[in-house]
Formats: C-alpha cells, structure tokens, sequence
C-alpha cells in the first residue's frame, strides 16, 4: 500500500501542476493556438521542449531494460535520428513554412490531389492512434500494477481515467500548452534519469569513477555492431533506418511537427530540430547508461531477472533497499512521459482529422469550428481508450519493439508519398493512390516472411524504408502515360 500511495501522491502533485500550467497557457486560446500555437513561440523553448515530445512512457520504461538483449544497440539508430533531423531541418521545415500549412498533409492535396491527401491524413490517423496507444498501454499497465491491482481497481477503470485526465488539460489549449507542458516534461525526464543513476550509483557504494569503469567493462554495454549483417542490431541496418523513422515519424507526422510549426519562421524552426535532435542522443543515452547499472545492481543483490524487459526499471524502482526518493522519481518522469505523449498524440489526432478528414476550417466559421474540434478531440480521446484496452489483452513484445514495427507499417507509405512528390515531379493518378498505399505493407510483410524463411535474414526497422520503397515503385506505375489536366485555377503539379 506505501507504494500505492507513493504513486497517487506524486500522479496527484504532478497534474496540479500539468493544470495549472494548462490554465495558464491556454488563457485567450483560440483555434489557431490549438493548431499552431500562432507561430509565435520561441525556438530554445520549442527545442527543449522537443527533448521531452521526443520520449514517450515507452522510452522511460523500455530503453533501460534493451540493454539486456540488444545492449546499446539502439544508439546506432539515435545516431541515424540526428541525420535525418537535418534532413528535416532542411528539406522538410522550408517546404512547410512557404506554403503556411495547418496540417502538413495539405502538401499531398496540392501535389498530387485530393485522394492522395485523404490518404496520407488516413494512414497518420492509423500510425499515431495505434502508436499512441502502445505508449500510453505500457504507462497503464505499470498504474495497474502499483496501485490499482492493490486496490483492486480493474484495468478499465485504470485506461478511463488517465485518459480522461489527458483530455482535460489539452481540451482548451492545444499546441501552445503542449509546448509547455513538454518543457516541464524535459525537465522531469532529465532530473529524474540522472538522480536515479546517482541514488543507484549510491546504493551499490560507487563513486563517478568507480560507476563508469563497471559500465564500461559490462557485457551490456556494447554499442556498435558490426559483425552480423543478418542480425537486427547490425549497425547500417538500425542507423538507415533511424534516418528514415526520424523523417518519417517526426518531418512527415502532424504530432511532431505541429510543435517545430509553432516557431516564428523556418530558421527558427530549424535551429531547434537540430539543437533537440543532438541532445536527444545524450538523454538517450542516460537511460542506457542506467539499464546497464540496473543490472549491475540486481546480479550484486541477487534480485531474479523479470521475464519481460520493460519490468526492470519498475522493479529496481521499488525494491525495498532503495529509497523512497528513487521510487517517486521513477514515477515522475515516467507520467511526465506518459501525459505528455498522450496529450500531444490526441491534439495532433484531432488537428488532423478536423482538418484534413472534415475540411471543418473550410466550410466553418470560428463558433462552428471550436464545436467541431471539441467533439473531436472527445471521439479521438475515447477511441484511444478502447485502442489501449484492446492492445492490452494482446501485445506480446517488449513495446518500443511493438511502436516501430507498427511505425515501419503504417509511415512507409507516408514517407513514399512526400519522396516521391519532393523529387519526381511526374503527376500520377490520384484515384488509385489508396490501393498503392494499402498494398505497399501487404507486399513488405510478404517481402519480411520470405527474407526470414528463405535466408534467415532478419529484417528490423529498415522494413520501414523497403515500405517506402514499394510505395513509391506503385506511385511510378500510376504515372506511365498520364496526362494530367489542371483544375481551372490551380497549376498542374
């Protein structure tokens, strides 16, 4: 029960906090400040506040537990993140802010046509729904096991309250409170890593140098590899995709962008993608850095491995030598996590499908629009719910395994469309577009199955660039022998 009431009191301290920043952010919001926060925000606000939006309940609870089957692996993939945020940066950003767009699947409708930009809107709303629900599953799930299951409080009623809080604090104010709410999110995440490796550190009796020789010669600190281009942890394999996860679920996701569209113009916008996509690595690392002293901690006190992962953190968290302190802090930063990610999955769900699924900003006025939205984020939010519960009783894989594989699925098709608008200028046939999209994942998982059985090749997240690729070999079959005609007013793209 002390660490039921632990968590109540630090979830309850917390979202006073997340309100009463909320209250203050979204006073006189409207709804260009639900979707873009007016473009008045300064970038080393946005570029901290992106250190935050960058880590999910997913990461807090999950990287820590990688490093006992894949090491520091996932830092070959970090790594491939920062390139592909200067891509973004200058590639993607500049696009964006010439043509003023509120959702940045309006690209589609002007490239390619009104087809095409349904369907970009459609696979985003399926990428960040599922992908969204992964994160905020693990978060419930570990609610579930420190308070509620003790309580006896069934896992519904777990799902329906955090998601009603989430939909409380981003109703009114959108990006702009989301900007804020993740910069205190950035600053929990950080202070929390940090002083668990230090009360860590403290308990196993190791000073800075002591701490950092015994992670350096453990097993599970290995970083690079090389040596298996089979395996999913081979380097160029997990760094090309990270280049093109990070384009494809930051450049081309309405989530992540809405922030990086909320600063004053591109050049601001850039300097915080690229400030934000450095520091990520470091904090990346931090987690790393304390799943390896995790396990140091476990083989010296001869605490037994949990089956899953994803469990260690907690475990460690609460085990009855560590402090009470250690135990507040892994609660805090992984709801720091968990609200944020969720409230900005629900705020950029709901941009989207107002705008670019209803068309609601251009048919409305300002009353109509606001009523809309709300409803919106109403149906967004309870889909959610039924998402978290449904995955609950079925995932099977650790979870940030489980979000990128839904991610290489789902935003491949995206990343398709925008490259091959961005550097093939032929038109294609708009109507067809859909079929093109739904069958570019068909054939990756066939591709997936027939790599495994046939050569034992193992195929991790580049299945997100073989997707692409198939999207875009559909969208040049469309284009053989077209010829467009232009719409009275609107240029041929």
């Amino acid at each position: 029960m002390n660490d039921a009431l632990i968590v109540i009191g630090t979830i309850a301290g917390y979202f006073v906090l997340l309100m009463l920043i909320s209250h203050f952010a979204s006073r006189g919001s409207d709804n260009s400040t639900f979707f873009t926060g007016k473009r008045q925000t300064p970038w080393p606000l946005v570029a901290f506040a992106m250190i935050g939006a960058a880590i999910s309940g997913v990461t807090f609870i999950s990287v820590p537990g990688m490093v006992v089957d894949k090491g520091y692996a996932y830092l070959q993939m970090v790594l491939g993140f920062i390139v592909g945020y200067f891509v973004i940066a200058f590639l993607l950003v500049p696009m964006f802010y010439r043509r003023n767009l509120i959702s940045i699947y309006g690209y589609l409708e002007d490239r390619f046509g009104q087809r095409t930009y349904r369907t970009g809107a459609w696979f985003f709303f399926v990428s960040k729904m599922l992908g969204a629900s992964v994160r905020f599953l693990v978060v419930c799930v570990v609610l579930q096991g420190l308070v509620f299951d003790p309580l006896h409080i069934p896992f519904v009623f777990t799902v329906i309250v955090a998601i009603a809080l989430i939909w409380l604090y981003t109703v009114q104010g959108g990006v702009k409170t989301l900007i804020w709410t993740d910069t205190m999110k950035s600053f929990c995440l950080i202070m929390s890593v940090v002083l668990c490796i230090y009360f860590v550190a403290t308990n196993l009796g190791m000073d800075f140098s002591a701490m950092s020789t015994a992670i350096a010669s453990h097993e599970s600190s290995r970083m690079f590899f090389f040596d298996d281009p089979k395996a999913s942890t081979y380097f160029w394999k997990q760094f090309l995709a990270g280049v093109f996860m990070a384009i494809a679920t930051n450049g081309l996701d309405q989530d992540m962008m809405q922030r990086n569209l909320a600063c004053r113009n591109s050049g601001q916008s850039q300097k915080n993608m690229i400030v934000s996509g450095v520091v990520q690595f470091f904090v990346i690392a931090l987690f790393l850095l304390l799943g390896t002293l995790m396990l140091i901690y476990m083989d010296s006190k001869g605490v037994r491995r949990p089956e899953k992962s994803d469990e260690i953190f907690g475990m460690i968290a609460f085990h009855s030598e560590m402090p009470v302190i250690v135990g507040i802090l892994f609660v805090l930063g992984l709801i720091a996590a968990a609200y944020s990610a969720a409230g900005s999955a629900l705020t950029s769900l709901t941009t989207s499908f107002t705008v670019d699924l209803l068309g609601a900003h251009k048919t409305k006025d300002e009353a109509a629009l606001t009523r809309t939205r709300k409803r919106v984020h109403l149906m967004m939010s309870a889909l959610m719910g039924i998402i978290i519960i449904a995955f609950y009783y079925i995932s099977n894989q650790d979870a940030i395994s489980a979000v990128y594989t839904l991610a290489s699925y789902t935003y491949g098709p995206i990343l398709g469309l925008f490259v091959y608008g961005m550097f093939w200028k032929k038109p294609v046939r708009d109507r067809f577009v859909p079929l093109v999209c739904i069958a570019a994942p068909a054939l990756s998982w066939v591709l997936q199955w027939c790599l495994k059985e046939w050569t034992g090749y193992e195929t991790s997240f580049e299945l997100l660039i073989m997707n692409a690729v198939i999207t875009m070999a559909g969208l040049l079959c469309l284009s053989i022998g077209h010829k467009p005609v232009a719409s009275p007013g609107k240029a041929v793209a």
